[in-house]
């Protein structure tokens, strides 16, 4: 049963319109939404005051969108997935630019170490305060994602 057949008039929060932004965007990431669409959506949810037009955004989408969505199913609160910081793309995707940037960063300070240039280590400044605010970053996520977290 969902959300729209067993209370239409529910309130939704946004706490609910965060959550299924965020399962839109992984619509998006893996392909079931080009970017029009997904942009479409986006600001439907937003603008979304009911849960039954929060359900009406996702119906062409797999069910079980809307049955992982705590705060949509049954009135419970608005939560995280459990286990799901490492899907979150508030995380990934700067990790994976952090990574592949140095990456580059290394190899160029390598390729001229190895040629007999310089052998100061100046890729670690560029490494290391970014590396320092991506924790901070992902501290912070982390604690949103414990404070949506109806069982902490």
């Amino acid at each position: 049963m969902t959300v729209s057949e067993s209370s239409p008039e529910l309130r939704a929060s946004d706490g609910d319109r965060d959550l299924v932004a965020k399962r839109l965007q992984e619509h998006f990431a893996q392909g079931r939404l080009d970017s029009d669409e997904f942009n479409s959506r986006l600001g439907s949810v937003y603008r979304a005051r009911t849960a039954q037009e929060l359900a009406l955004v996702t119906e062409d989408l797999p069910e079980r969108d809307l049955a992982d969505l705590p705060g949509l199913v049954a009135g419970s609160p608005a939560g995280a997935r459990q286990g799901g910081l490492l899907r979150d793309p508030a995380l990934v995707i700067p990790w994976l630019t952090w990574a592949g940037v140095n990456t580059l960063c290394f190899s160029i300070w390598l390729m001229v170490y190895l040629g007999g240039g310089t052998h100061y280590p100046w890729f670690l400044w560029v490494a290391i305060p970014w590396g320092v605010v991506m924790l901070f970053v992902t501290a912070g996520v982390v604690a949103l994602n414990r404070g949506h977290d109806p069982q902490s």
